[in-house]
C-alpha cells in the first residue's frame, strides 16, 4: 500500500528537483528566523521587562496593575 503525499507535496518536490539550487536558499532563510543562539542575559531582561497582568483587562475603569 503505498502513502498517501498531498498535491502540495508533490509540487514541492518536483520544484525541488527541478531547482536544486533552492535547497541553500532554503537553508539561509531557516538561518534567519530559526537557527539562532539564544542569549540567557537577553532573555533575562525581555522577561523582567515585562508588564504583571491585570485581573480584568477590558475593564476602562481598572486602572490598577
Amino acid at each position: 500500500m503505498a502513502l498517501y503525499e498531498s498535491e502540495h507535496t508533490i509540487f514541492m518536490r518536483e520544484m525541488m528537483a527541478k531547482h536544486p539550487e533552492w535547497a541553500e536558499d532554503q537553508l539561509v532563510g531557516r538561518a534567519l528566523l530559526w537557527d539562532r543562539k539564544i542569549d540567557p542575559a537577553e532573555q533575562k531582561a525581555f522577561k523582567e521587562a515585562k508588564e504583571p497582568k491585570r485581573s480584568y483587562p477590558y475593564d476602562v475603569n481598572f486602572d490598577q496593575p
